[in-house]
């Protein structure tokens, strides 16, 4: 009996797992059938369904864009609304700006999302994101997070550096997705929340474990979309969801008791002064003028929504650009250059003279390089899918229609794959492809290159993680050559809502 009443749970899983698909193939004929409206709108073309999606979920960016190719728009029929996909500018612009109203987050993706991303920024609609969008687009405008955030990154960047060289006197593979996952992670909870972390340093066991979750949530996460079962497993607690309870749990308890930590740092100022120079401290200040506006649970989801914002983007771009790099020496070369001239700086020099020398100016004249990460994240954009719902009924530019409740997800990933958008050299590393006629570099629409969104949601933090990114790849191509530590090893991502490499980077790293 006590077999049988373990096994039930499972059973009742399969049966309904095999059920689903079945339930799926009587919708999709019968629709046509009863729908009237159906046959006289003209729908995206269907290229396939969510099952087809899961069976190649470790390759599913590379398998929509193959489709993509086929068709510039098209569907995945699900058991409950269509997935539509798109790769047109045009209809980009109209969903994230001309007809912004019509395509938010919606219910859909705040259920999916909301055990991690719960009310913050990148789930939400409405009155919750104009709040969050207001305080956070003061921080990221105010001078003193530019000057301030510049100096935490000088400060990883040199820590970088030394871990690095104790690796290169001693001929020792680095990986550099994860040194870069380490160092954006203390950054951030540096910058955002005013907290030293040391997972670069490895002091911090706590920050090592928050950071293995928050990956294994993430890509649970992304799961979801396609696994029409997910709601039955979280209910049984088995299988992913089993473990992504654990984690969850896990992520709730560090960021509660980081909040603690700064509430109490905040209390001791008996003036009702905080130090204002951390994200957190600003929201805690909105709290105190109203207590009501945001809960505990709030503030934990505000700050996570931060950490995958100014973490997994910039550290998984990073990534990808020294494996760039690696693979077109000859570019890796030209940013080196680049950074000695725009410094004025030798290969040889001190690190403290070299930081000294590492200006808002210099980074600003940083051109190559500036275009050598853009033309990484044409590549590999950190978010590779994003997705919208529809709340009303609507055509897109196209001619193709839409339904109430159809979840439109346009692209990064795949449009930075489409000859019809960037040349027959679209599936090309080449950075002069930034660059007009007069040698200068040349912004991209932001409705063809979508790495950063475009309209009312247009990342906040582009500028803040440009900067992050040009401080640290500039500071080790300074100091160090790098090449592919198994040059024959294949590379590839790891399907998450970011684009990560599965397994890390491995390098070897050669002082210059």
């Amino acid at each position: 009996m006590d077999v049988l009443t373990k096994l039930q749970p499972i059973c009742v899983a399969i049966s309904i797992a095999l059920l689903l698909p079945i339930i799926l193939v009587l919708k999709l004929i019968l629709r046509p059938l009863f729908a009237k409206k159906w046959r006289r709108r003209n729908y995206p073309p269907v290229a396939g369904t969510v099952f087809q999606q899961l069976k190649n979920f470790h390759r599913l960016q590379d398998f929509q864009t193959d489709i993509s190719h086929k068709y510039k728009t098209f569907r995945m029929l699900t058991p409950s609304c269509n997935y539509v996909y798109t790769i047109d500018p045009v209809n980009v612009e109209y969903i994230l700006k001309t007809n912004f109203a019509n395509y938010g987050k919606g219910k859909a993706f705040h259920d999916v999302t909301k055990d991690l991303l719960g009310d913050g920024i990148f789930a939400v609609d409405g009155e919750k994101w104009r709040q969050q969008r207001k305080i956070a687009s003061y921080e990221f405008s105010a001078r003193v997070l530019r000057d301030y955030s510049s100096a935490v990154f000088r400060n990883t960047a040199a820590k970088l550096v030394e871990i690095i060289s104790v690796a290169v006197n001693s001929e020792q593979m680095i990986d550099i997705q994860d040194l870069s996952m380490k160092s954006t992670l203390d950054s951030i909870f540096k910058v955002g929340f005013g907290v030293e972390l040391g997972t670069l340093s490895g002091s911090n066991k706590e920050g090592r474990n928050f950071a293995k979750a928050f990956d294994d949530v993430n890509r649970t996460i992304l799961k979801r979309f396609l696994d029409v079962s997910w709601k039955i497993k979280r209910f049984l607690s088995i299988g992913e969801e089993a473990d992504m309870k654990k984690n969850i749990r896990y992520i709730d308890d560090f960021v509660h008791m980081l909040m603690k930590e700064k509430m109490e740092q905040s209390a001791n100022h008996k003036d009702d002064v905080m130090i204002k120079e951390d994200i957190l401290s600003r929201f805690l200040m909105e709290r105190k003028k109203d207590p009501s506006t945001m809960s505990d649970q709030y503030l934990r989801d505000i700050i996570l929504n931060f950490v995958i914002a100014g973490r997994d983007t910039t550290a998984g771009t990073l990534s990808w650009f020294f494996y760039m790099l690696c693979k077109h020496p000859d570019v890796q070369e030209k940013v080196a250059q680049e950074i000695r001239e725009t410094t004025n700086t030798k290969d040889k020099i001190p690190f403290s003279e070299f930081s000294l020398a590492l200006t808002e100016e210099a980074l600003n004249n940083m051109q190559y390089l500036h275009a050598a990460l853009s033309e990484t994240l044409r590549l590999y954009p950190a978010v590779p899918l994003d997705a919208k719902e529809c709340s009303s009924d609507d055509t897109l530019p196209d001619g193709f229609a839409v339904k109430k409740g159809d979840m439109v997800n346009y692209q990064p990933y795949a449009m930075g794959r489409m000859k019809f958008l960037w040349g027959d050299d679209a599936d090309n590393f080449r950075p002069e492809r930034w660059f007009n006629d007069e040698g200068v570099f040349q912004p991209e629409n932001p409705f063809k290159f979508t790495a950063f969104q475009a309209g009312p949601r247009i990342c906040l933090g582009k500028d803040f993680a440009y900067r992050q990114m040009k401080i640290l790849a500039a500071t080790l191509l300074q100091f160090f050559r790098f090449k592919l530590w198994d040059e024959n090893k294949l590379v590839n991502y790891r399907t998450m809502l970011t684009l990560q490499i599965d397994g890390g980077l491995q390098l070897c790293a050669m002082q210059r």
